[in-house]
């Protein structure tokens, strides 16, 4: 245990469900299923879960970090993130220096299996005290920012044609130049949206599709040799998350890289999927694989593998501020743009103010930690349960 440095004496948890703008909602609930995507779930998707952890030091020096959860993909809940914290990680955080943020991750690892992304809040606000307590942004304590802007992508649900020429035409209003589209209604329903969209936005702009793991790999092989000609940059999880085998078949199948998101989560996950040339692409949200710890060493391992690497998810501002911040410090091995959908669909941030987003581009936080501030307001506002503490 460390004792000659600022350690962390107090954890708490904010369990918050944050409602999508109601436009976004409504947008949702007219396309494909119940989501506009081509997962088969029986429940529209109205809002987003998020656990906020917030650490405190001996001197006062506070850190955030979050997890957006969709349990639908995730296979865990706010409730049970926090319950694993308050009762099985918290110990290897409380009167630790934030500084020792390797130590704690091999800790956590080596009592507690798997529950990424449990460990991942925990590790994400560490970095953020660690980062205030020398007064530098999270970047400089990850090698440094090589970016000051960050480049970024839109997702467009699986809707009727015309309004996803609609959603793609304001996109490239805003300076986009990247979109990911949601297929996987049938070929002939995907050829008609990718070679629409590709219509709307000449050969210049990058098109990249999202599955969500509706084919099997017979289907999905066809599918992606269908849209193949219209330039596509990857097709992301077009099989089911734990058919590993399945996506290594496909992948040894076509040209067009195969990127593993609903199942790649941890480490491992990811090193099985390259050593099986399953894909060539991984997507990652910061808060699965373990946090920032985690996410450095798998682009680290990408780049040596010459897999490309793709950030995104639906995160508050909090989350989003730590991607950017992770995206600027690893930028040379990121040559896909990023996407952050959450400050579009969310009603409310959880940070107060917001962060920079212009011309397709958004703009890395500066100032210590994650350069952002929790709007505790708005916490209270959102929150679903009692906050969990624990003290040293």
């Amino acid at each position: 245990m460390t004792t000659d440095v600022d350690a962390i004496t107090k954890l708490e948890l904010f369990p918050v469900w944050v409602p999508f703008r109601e436009e976004v909602r409504a947008l949702l609930q007219s396309g494909e299923g119940k989501v506009a995507m081509g997962l088969k779930v029986e429940d529209h998707w109205l809002g987003a879960d998020i656990l906020v952890c917030r650490l405190t030091t001996e001197s006062g020096i506070v850190g955030i970090g979050d997890a957006y959860v969709w349990l639908v993909e995730s296979a865990t809940s706010p409730a049970l993130i926090a319950d694993v914290v308050e009762r099985h990680l918290a110990r290897f955080v409380i009167g630790r220096s934030a500084f020792d943020i390797r130590a704690i991750a091999a800790r956590m690892n080596d009592n507690i299996a798997r529950n990424e992304m449990a460990k991942g809040v925990l590790d994400i606000a560490l970095y953020d005290v660690a980062a205030r307590s020398v007064g530098r942004p999270v970047s400089d304590l990850c090698g440094g920012r090589q970016v000051d802007r960050v480049p970024l992508a839109i997702v467009v649900p699986l809707t009727d044609v015309a309004t996803i020429e609609r959603l793609v035409g304001m996109g490239l209003e805003k300076g986009v130049r990247t979109f990911r589209c949601k297929l996987g209604g049938g070929i002939r329903r995907d050829v008609e949206i990718i070679s629409a969209v590709r219509a709307l936005v000449g050969p210049d702009v990058r098109l990249r599709v999202d599955y969500n793991q509706a084919y099997s790999p017979q289907q999905a092989l066809a599918a992606i040799t269908s849209i193949a000609p219209y330039g596509i940059d990857f097709a992301e999880q077009p099989v089911g998350a734990d058919d590993y085998a399945g996506m290594a078949w496909l992948q040894s199948r076509t040209d067009v890289p195969v990127m593993a998101h609903e199942g790649a989560f941890g480490l491992r996950d990811m090193v099985t999927l390259a050593e099986m040339g399953a894909v060539r692409v991984f997507g990652l949200n910061a808060e699965r694989p373990g946090g920032m710890t985690a996410a450095l060493q798998a682009i680290d391992y990408a780049a040596a593998r010459g897999i490309d690497v793709v950030l995104h998810n639906q995160p508050s501002g909090i989350g989003s501020a730590m991607m950017l911040h992770l995206h600027a410090a690893r930028a040379r091995d990121i040559r896909h743009a990023t996407e952050l959908q959450g400050h579009s669909m969310l009603e409310h941030s959880l940070i107060q103010g917001r962060l920079t987003y212009d011309d397709g581009f958004a703009t890395v936080p500066d100032g210590p930690g994650w350069g952002v501030d929790l709007d505790e307001a708005a916490i209270d506002r959102y929150q679903t349960r009692a906050a969990i503490t624990v003290t040293a």
